[in-house]
C-alpha cells in the first residue's frame, strides 16, 4: 500500500483527499500527467497538500507501455485503488475489448473490484470507455473526445452522450473530452472541492485559464482569429470590468463596431457559447469569489456580481451549482469539501 505523505505523518489527524490515477497500456503521457500537475498543487492555509496523487497499474508494479516511444515505471499495483477517494482514468489507445466490444477484460475487472463504494470517478477522453464498460454510466450523461462520441453512443446506447461539451459533472462520476479538457475537468474538481480561490491559484501556477465552463463547445470554429479579422476580445474585456452593470448585447457589439447579429455569430465562433451564456458564467464565477472571500451580504454580492437581486443570484447558483448562496458560503468559509453532493451539473 502506498505510504502517506510526510505532511500526513506529521499531522495524523489530517488526511488529504487521495486521487488514484489508473495507468493502462497505451496511456497518453500528456493525459496521465494532468492529475498530478493539477491535484499536486493545492495546499491549505498551513501549507499542507489537500490532495495526494498516486499512479497505479492493473498489474503488479512495473513498466506500463504508453502511446509514445517510451514506457513509464509505475510503483503501485491495483491494490492502490482500494485507498482512493477519487479514481481517474486517463485516455488510452490500447483498450482492446473495452473499446471494441464494451466489455472489461478479466484483469481490468479484477483491478476495479478493489474500489470502495462511494469513490468518485473521473475520466479523460477515451478513459470514459472504462467507466462505461464497468456500468458506471448507464442512464447517465457523459462526454468524450468529439471524434469518438458517435462510437461511444453506438457501443453504449444507454448512455446520454454529449459530444458538444468540454466536461460533464454528474456528481460522483465526471467525464471530459480530450487533452486540454482534462485540465478543465481537474480544475473544476478542485473548484468544486475547495472553491475558486484555490482553483485559480492552481491555474495561475499552471499558466492556464482559471475556468472554462463545462458546457463550452469542444470545437470552436475560430479559436485563433485570422490576421486582420475583427474579434470579440475587446468586448469581453470591457464587459468583465462592468459585470455589476446591466449590460446589453448591443452595448457589447458596439465595442467592436459590429451589428448585434454579426457580433453574436463571431462571439459564438470564438468562445463556444452565446454572449448571454458567457455573461452568466462570468457572473456566477464573480459571485462564487465574493461569497468565498468577503463578508458582503448576499444582497450586496448579487449586486456586485451583476445579478441585481438576491433572488436572481439564488436561482442562477441553484441551477449551476445545485446550492444556495448561503450554503455555498457556509461550505467554503468553513473549509468543507464540495459545495453539494452533485457538484456542478453541466449538460446533465
Amino acid at each position: 500500500m502506498p505510504l502517506p505523505r510526510k505532511d500526513v505523518q506529521a499531522n495524523p489527524d489530517f488526511r488529504p483527499h487521495r486521487v488514484v490515477v489508473l495507468a493502462l497500456d497505451g496511456v497518453l503521457p500528456f493525459e496521465l500527467g494532468i492529475p498530478h500537475r493539477i491535484f499536486g498543487r493545492p495546499r491549505d492555509a498551513r501549507r499542507r497538500h489537500l490532495y495526494e496523487v498516486v499512479t497505479c497499474s492493473i498489474r503488479p508494479p512495473g513498466p506500463v507501455e504508453t502511446d509514445a516511444d517510451f514506457a513509464i515505471e509505475v510503483a503501485h499495483g491495483p491494490e492502490a485503488l482500494a485507498t482512493a477517494d477519487t479514481v481517474i482514468v486517463p485516455a488510452s489507445y490500447e483498450l482492446g475489448p473495452v473499446f471494441e466490444e464494451g466489455v472489461l477484460t478479466d484483469e481490468l475487472a479484477a483491478a476495479l473490484a478493489h474500489i470502495r463504494p462511494g469513490t468518485r470517478f473521473a475520466s479523460i477522453c477515451t478513459g470514459v470507455y472504462v467507466l462505461a464498460a464497468a456500468g458506471l454510466l448507464d442512464g447517465r450523461p457523459a462526454t468524450t473526445h468529439w471524434a469518438d462520441a458517435e462510437h461511444l453512443q453506438r457501443l453504449f446506447p444507454s448512455i446520454r452522450v454529449d459530444a458538444d461539451v468540454l466536461y460533464i459533472d454528474d456528481g460522483d462520476v465526471l467525464t471530459s473530452a480530450g487533452v486540454a479538457a482534462g485540465i478543465d475537468l481537474c480544475l473544476h474538481m478542485v473548484r468544486r472541492d475547495h472553491g475558486t480561490a484555490v482553483a485559480n491559484e492552481v491555474a495561475r501556477r499552471t499558466v492556464v485559464p482559471p475556468h472554462r465552463d463545462g458546457g463550452q463547445a469542444q470545437y470552436i470554429q475560430r479559436p485563433v482569429p485570422e490576421p486582420q479579422l475583427a474579434t470579440t476580445t475587446t468586448a469581453r474585456a470591457w464587459a468583465l470590468g462592468r459585470l455589476h452593470e446591466p449590460l446589453q448585447l448591443r452595448d457589447m457589439a458596439e465595442q467592436e463596431s459590429m451589428s448585434v447579429r454579426t457580433f453574436t455569430r463571431r462571439f459564438r465562433e470564438e468562445v463556444g457559447v452565446s454572449p448571454g451564456q458567457w455573461l452568466t458564467q462570468q457572473r456566477v464565477e464573480r459571485a462564487r469569489h465574493l461569497l468565498e472571500s468577503t463578508d458582503l451580504s448576499v444582497d450586496q454580492v448579487a449586486r456586485d456580481a451583476g445579478f441585481g437581486t438576491a433572488q436572481s443570484m439564488r436561482q442562477h447558483l441553484q441551477t449551476t451549482l445545485g446550492v444556495t448562496p448561503t450554503s455555498y458560503r457556509r461550505t467554503f468559509r468553513a473549509g468543507g469539501v464540495g459545495a453539494a453532493g452533485g457538484g456542478d451539473r453541466i449538460a446533465g
